[in-house]
Order: structure tokens, then sequence, then C-alpha cells
């Protein structure tokens, strides 16, 4: 009897944060729940959402994603005003918050939205526990991919 691990497709992916992996060394993943509005789950379906000047802070022992743009739907209704950059409350666990509480504070790290997925129906976002990346460690990343392109290439030709 193998188990059954079902892998995330693309289909269920909304946006990823490309930036994130650039600007920070990505220590640890956790997946956080989002308190949204109806437009907003609405826009999140049209894949309307930016996360690249987002950050999530930890205030009076809750999350809170600030910074996230939502896009509204021209759809939505004339007789309310919708806010694109509201802040929005994440859903963890208590042990998960006393951990990041404790890794933000005392260790220097910082908490970086990366993904927002749909995982059976609802949209949920993978956080990333991270610290900054200098300019030097940027520029050393940068080579080792270009190098690993270059020797893809290699070896492509010598087959």
């Amino acid at each position: 009897m193998g188990s059954k691990v079902k892998k995330a497709n693309a289909s269920n992916s909304i946006v990823v944060n490309k930036k994130a992996r650039h600007e920070f060394f990505i220590e640890d993943r956790l997946e956080a729940g989002l308190i949204l509005e109806g437009w907003e789950v609405k826009s999140l379906r049209d894949k309307r959402i930016a996360l690249q000047e987002s950050y999530v802070l930890l205030k009076d022992g809750e999350a809170w994603l600030f910074g996230a743009h939502i896009s509204p739907l021209s759809t939505v209704s004339t007789h309310f005003t919708p806010d694109p950059l509201r802040t929005r409350k994440l859903l963890l666990h208590q042990r998960e918050l006393v951990g990041l509480i404790g890794s933000v504070e005392r260790k220097g790290y910082t908490l970086v939205p990366l993904s927002v997925y749909w995982k059976r129906g609802r949209a949920k976002l993978e956080i990333g526990l991270a610290k900054g990346k200098k300019q030097y460690d940027k520029r050393a990343t940068d080579k080792q991919r270009d190098w690993q392109r270059q020797k893809q290439r290699i070896m492509k030709q010598n087959t």
C-alpha cells in the first residue's frame, strides 16, 4: 500500500513571488489560510493578485499580510468600493505563530509571501521564513544559475 501524496498542479497555483527567492534565503516554509472577501475570491480565480511588494507582519499574536494587491473585477457592485491593498489576516495554528514570533523577534528573520494557490477550494498563502541576501550573495546566485545553464548547453551539445 503506497502513500497517496498528491502533488500540487500548475493549475492550482495562482501567483508565485519570484522576487522573494532572489532577495532572500528561504529557511522554512509554512502554509497559511487567508481571510478574504467575496470580491477578492473572484479576483483570485481570475489571477488578479500581485505579491511583489507584499510582506507579512506579526502583531498582537496574529499574522497579517500587507501590500498584496488584489485588483477588483469590473463586475464588482457599484455601491461598494473595494480596497485592493487591504490588510488581510492570515490563519495559522497557535504553535506555528509562537515559533514564528520567536524566529522573527530573536533570530532576525523576515516573513515573506512566496505564493498563493488553491487547496481543496480554499486560497492558501505559502510563507517563507527568510534571511535577507547581501548584494554579493545575489551576484553569486546569478553566477551559479548562469553556470548551470551553460553546463546544460554543453551537455546537450555533446550528446
